[in-house]
Parts: structure tokens; C-alpha cells; sequence
């Protein structure tokens, strides 16, 4: 079977216009020196209040931790906004957590109202991820995503 056509001959997407099931993007960037002054300050207060347990004991067993503390802090950040909501709602920073299994990208988890309002919005309970930090700056991008799109190809 031939795949759709458009009427120029060119294959036509496999989903109409506006259904490609991106549901939200949202990217953010951290500067690790600011990052690293409230790591030092607030310690495990600022820790406990914005990271799961999975996500400290990861960043704690790597030889620069406080570059992938940032990571993951922006990539909650990016989450906040492609769910388009901010810290408004009632969400709060533990909800989305950074998920990372060996050999796979890093996905981001929602839980409680994070959930809600994801589902809410026509997307799954996992948001893609992309994560770099180079120099001074952590960098996060996330997707939500519908619950049956097709993860775009790396």
C-alpha cells in the first residue's frame, strides 16, 4: 500500500494538521554558578523542597553534582511550562521528577496535580526530556506529549 499523497505528488503526513500530539514545549536554561550559591546556602533545605529522593542520590553520586542538580532543575521548569501552568495550581516542585534508565533518555515523571493537569490537557504522565550542560549553563527542553504519539526520532 502507497502512503497518502498530497495533490503535488509530495507524501502527505500520517496526521492531520494540528494533530501531530505535541501537546506543550517548554525549555529553560540555569546558570550553574547561581545554582551552586543556593545549593550552598540552603543546603538540604532547598534540596528536600524541589528534588525527590531518586534525584538527589543521582545527582550525589556524580563527580560534579551540582551540574546535574541543575539539569534537572531546569527540566522541572521546562515541564512547568509545557504544561503551561507555572508553580500555580497547587503543583509543586517534587511532582515532576527526572527519571533516567540506563541506555535511555531521561524522561520527566508527572505525579499528583502535575498529573491531573497533564492528562487534563490531552498528554501522558511522561514528558520527553532533553538535557545538556556545557560550561556555565544546564539546559533542559520538555514535551508533553499525547499518550499515544510517537516519540520523535533522535
Amino acid at each position: 500500500m502507497s502512503p497518502p499523497v498530497d495533490p503535488n505528488g509530495h507524501a502527505a503526513a500520517s496526521r492531520p494538521a494540528g494533530e501531530s500530539g505535541v501537546r506543550g514545549i517548554g525549555v529553560d536554561l540555569v546558570h550553574l554558578p547561581r545554582m551552586r550559591e543556593v545549593i550552598e546556602r540552603w543546603q538540604e533545605r532547598f534540596l528536600r523542597r524541589v528534588f525527590t529522593d531518586g534525584e538527589i542520590a543521582y545527582c550525589q553520586g556524580r563527580r560534579d553534582p551540582t551540574q546535574h542538580f541543575a539539569a534537572r532543575f531546569a527540566a522541572k521548569e521546562a515541564g512547568l511550562k509545557a504544561l503551561g501552568t507555572g508553580l500555580r495550581l497547587g503543583i509543586n516542585w517534587r511532582e515532576l521528577e527526572v527519571r533516567r534508565e540506563p541506555g535511555q533518555a531521561p524522561v520527566l515523571v508527572l505525579h499528583g496535580r502535575s498529573r491531573t493537569i497533564g492528562r487534563a490537557r490531552g498528554g501522558s504522565d511522561r514528558l520527553l526530556l532533553a538535557l545538556t550542560h556545557d560550561g556555565d549553563y544546564a539546559l533542559a527542553q520538555a514535551m508533553l506529549v499525547a499518550p499515544d504519539a510517537t516519540a520523535p526520532p533522535r
